[in-house]
């Protein structure tokens, strides 16, 4: 696919996925959208693809939507909003594509890791909040705004972000709706460390490897997919029914075999498996209703 305002690379293992809007501080629109789902679609059929990067082109990581359209950007029934193509349901209910782009996100198959290089405000942090692991430039600034733009937080956020930061946290900081910088964020958990703004992608593919290199494909991919769905668990008797299930499908598959063999042998581990193609049986048994 040729993207306009994303550009994506893979390296080493890893894919890269830059918001390149640099001129408007990488806001969001529909085509982005668009072509961060494409993205992650390309990186899930890839084998050779164990990771992701998602970063920014320029001083932002992404000032949220963009308010070209003053203040009918969010009237989803007007003219304008038609003609951007805004995704509705076959009876005509709107879908926020905040929310399109942060469960594609969240449906990846590999793990996602953020660096984010600069603003991430509204649908700028919005979208990151399904991201396994974010890492901040020391330049970053971070604003849920919701409410001083008159609407309600996106992109599925009043789900992800008090299981990220607690439900206290994330209250203040939509009630609020200041825009605060990388300590506040390091202090509440929204991302995992601080860099300086040379060493923040550096940084953020030091991580990517050590996923990358020493670990099973698919057991990074079934782990992530654990950990992300056993939060909506009530019980956690449907993490041992699950978990239960993978042992048993992957206990007999080669990549168990490969890494029992070089823990004893002191070696480092050459896994043969790969994804999409050697997932396990029970992968993915939030689809079938009679699991």
């Amino acid at each position: 696919m040729a993207y306009r305002q994303i550009a994506y690379d893979v390296a080493d293992r890893v894919a890269t996925i830059t918001l390149d809007r640099p001129d408007r501080l990488n806001a969001f629109t529909v085509t982005m959208q668009r072509e961060l789902c494409a993205a992650i679609d390309a990186v899930d059929a890839d084998p050779e693809v164990r990771a992701v990067v998602v970063t920014g082109r320029g001083r932002a990581f992404c000032a949220g939507a963009d308010l070209g359209g003053g203040d009918a950007t969010f009237d989803y029934g007007g003219a304008r909003a038609a003609a951007a193509g805004v995704v509705r349901e076959a009876d005509g209910r709107h879908r926020d594509e905040g929310g399109i782009v942060a469960l594609r996100f969240f449906s990846c198959a590999k793990p996602v890791i953020g660096a984010i290089n600069g603003a991430a405000v509204g649908v700028g942090i919005t979208m990151a909040l399904p991201f396994d692991v974010r890492l901040a430039s020391a330049t970053a600034r971070f604003g849920f705004v919701f409410a001083r733009r008159g609407i309600v937080p996106e992109a599925c956020s009043s789900w992800f972000l008090p299981r990220v930061v607690g439900i206290s946290r994330a209250m203040e900081w939509c009630a609020t709706g200041r825009v605060f910088g990388a300590e506040e964020a390091l202090a509440g958990g929204l991302v995992r460390s601080i860099h300086e703004p040379d060493a923040l992608l550096p940084a953020a593919y030091e991580l990517a490897d050590e996923i990358a290199t020493p670990t099973s494909a698919v057991s990074a991919t079934v782990t992530r997919a654990l950990l992300w769905r056993m939060l909506g668990e009530p019980h956690p008797m449907a993490a041992h029914r699950i978990d239960s299930a993978l042992l048993e499908a992957l206990g007999r598959g080669a990549d168990v075999r490969e890494g029992v063999a070089s823990f004893l042998e002191k070696r480092p581990p050459r896994f043969p498996d790969r994804v999409p193609a050697d997932l396990p049986a029970p992968y993915p048994w939030w689809e079938d209703p009679d699991f």
